[in-house]
């Protein structure tokens, strides 16, 4: 009985990190591309029957992607380039591939040596595939037939501006999939099928137990249980790290930004020349330590220049101090800083009521003089803007939540709940509000703690609604903001916090300060 196995390694949720530098500081970081690069090439070397895939929003995430939007659209993107170079079989489209708009996707796919797999994305008039093709066929070494399907989160449309998906229609990723591997299950017989799924779980892998709203925006866990016939599901979006197996379908998510890939073995044995799978594993492995591939590192360095003397680029002024030398403080009390993000989130949404988090202790505001540089370096996450419906007892929850952050020492003295530290720093869950007045008596009980809430200088009214504009990751109930989940959305600003910061810059230039000082945290 003849034997074989054969190799996936894939990413997902790359984005736009091709080198392994942090570019708020410009230190080295293991993860990106040029790393991954490396991998590819020696697993290639050692092994006859790989196949390579990327699951989606690689072209989107980091200066280097805006910059070259901006300034480069001329050239091949950079993603795609170091895709075609390590001549990946397959590519899935990720919601983020959309937010440069149609134009700038449509180029990546034209000059990608690979398909894009799309069996959901269709022409909403013709109902045909809009970039790609539902799935692919690769035969390998000893007639092996794998199929390949892409499927994407169709929740799509809930993120992202109308005039970029304009004429497209996005089926539910679910159903769609069940279709096609049907279809193909039925009409090429492969001895292998693959789903590459830019979407994730729904449930706890384990339990079963829902671990989110069931919005349909992940699906993972319910193809895995209701459709015959899938042996691997790549999953991603969540930016997780998975595997695992669910009704015998293999998972996998290796994580974000090039710090991972999945690699998946799948053995398989011949018997009356038929090909059938024996064994299945999947590991997470990272890239720490990999040297970055030369070729990699010599085909970026035109734009990688480009764009360091991009980020060092003055873009604005402050006038009056906005760094940040205390980072508890910057959170007790108001500070410039983060009335200055305040003040971008209302303009960009419209809405007079705003709330943003100090999101860590590195964080050290602006000084005089602003760089691109600055603006990445205070906020390192692509979140993009909500606007939600909020009922006035929907704030007081939430404020009773940031409230949590603070405990009393024995000295009477306000400091950080332990919890917000260990084992892992979660600073980021401390929200402040504008446009409303409140204070936080931490000497009162967990749920107790907030005092004279008002809007306009009334007091909230609990039975009536509010628009407030938050983070995209705060506004799904992310850090256990459960008042948030659900709630009417008014608005989605599907461009991410630099390129906000950035607009309000390029618009006024120079920031004068001058400092609300609407909420006080006392003992």
């Amino acid at each position: 009985m003849v034997k074989t196995t054969v190799k996936i390694l894939y990413t997902s949720d790359v984005h736009g990190n091709a080198m392994p530098i942090l570019y708020g500081t410009n230190e080295k970081a293991e993860l990106g591309l040029a790393k991954y690069a490396t991998i590819v090439k020696e697993i290639r070397n050692k092994h006859e029957n790989v196949i390579v895939i990327d699951n989606g929003d690689l072209i989107q995430g980091t200066p280097l992607m805006t910059h070259y939007v901006k300034e480069h659209t001329d050239k091949e993107n950079p993603m795609i380039g170091i895709m075609n170079k390590l001549n990946i079989d397959a590519g899935v489209i990720g919601n983020h591939e959309f937010n440069f708009g149609k134009q700038i996707l449509s180029d990546a796919i034209e000059q990608s040596n690979y398909p894009w797999l799309s069996a959901n994305i269709l022409n909403d008039k013709t109902g045909e595939p809009y970039y790609g093709p539902p799935y692919m066929i690769k035969t390998l070494q000893n007639r092996i037939k794998v199929a390949i399907i892409g499927v994407t989160t169709h929740y799509i449309p809930n993120w992202e501006s109308p005039e970029h998906i304009k004429g497209i229609r996005f089926d539910d990723a679910f159903t769609s999939l069940k279709f096609w591997v049907e279809q193909i299950r039925k009409n090429e017989q492969p001895d292998i099928v693959i789903a590459s799924y830019h979407g994730g779980l729904e449930r706890d892998l384990e339990t079963g137990e829902p671990t989110e709203s069931l919005t349909g925006e992940n699906q993972g866990y319910e193809m895995c249980e209701k459709i015959d016939g899938i042996d691997i599901l790549l999953t991603g979006h969540q930016h997780r790290i998975l595997t695992g197996k669910i009704n015998n379908v293999l998972i996998a998510q290796p994580s974000n930004n090039g710090k991972m890939y999945g690699e998946i073995d799948v053995s398989l044995e011949k018997s009356e020349n038929k090909w059938t799978i024996f064994d299945k594993s999947a590991v997470i492995k990272n890239v720490e330590g990999v040297t970055p591939a030369p070729e990699i590192m010599r085909y970026m360095e035109d734009i990688e220049n480009s764009t360091q003397q991009w980020l060092d680029q003055p873009i604005g002024h402050i006038r009056g101090d906005m760094t940040i030398t205390d980072p508890l403080m910057a959170r007790i009390k108001k500070h410039p800083f983060i009335q200055f993000i305040q003040h971008v989130q209302m303009e960009a949404s419209g809405v007079d009521i705003s709330v943003t988090a100090l999101l860590n202790n590195e964080s050290k505001g602006f000084s005089s003089v602003v760089t691109m540089r600055d603006i990445v370096s205070n906020y390192m996450y692509p979140n993009t803007l909500t606007v939600l419906e909020l009922s006035g007892s929907d704030i007081i929850q939430a404020l009773e939540k940031s409230a949590e952050y603070f405990v009393m020492k024995e000295t009477n003295e306000i400091t950080v709940n332990p919890i917000f530290i260990e084992p892992k720093p979660q600073h980021y869950n401390y929200d402040m509000w504008e446009g409303i007045e409140y204070t936080i008596n931490v000497s009162k009980p967990f749920g107790s703690r907030i005092e004279h809430v008002r809007y306009h200088g009334e007091p909230l009214q609990m039975n009536k609604t509010y628009q407030v504009v938050l983070n995209n990751y705060r506004a799904s109930g992310g850090g256990n903001y459960d008042m948030f989940k659900n709630k009417p959305i008014i608005k989605e600003i599907q461009k991410d916090a630099v390129e906000l910061i950035h607009d309000y810059f390029e618009k006024y230039k120079t920031i004068e300060i001058h400092l609300n000082n609407n909420f006080t945290v006392k003992a």
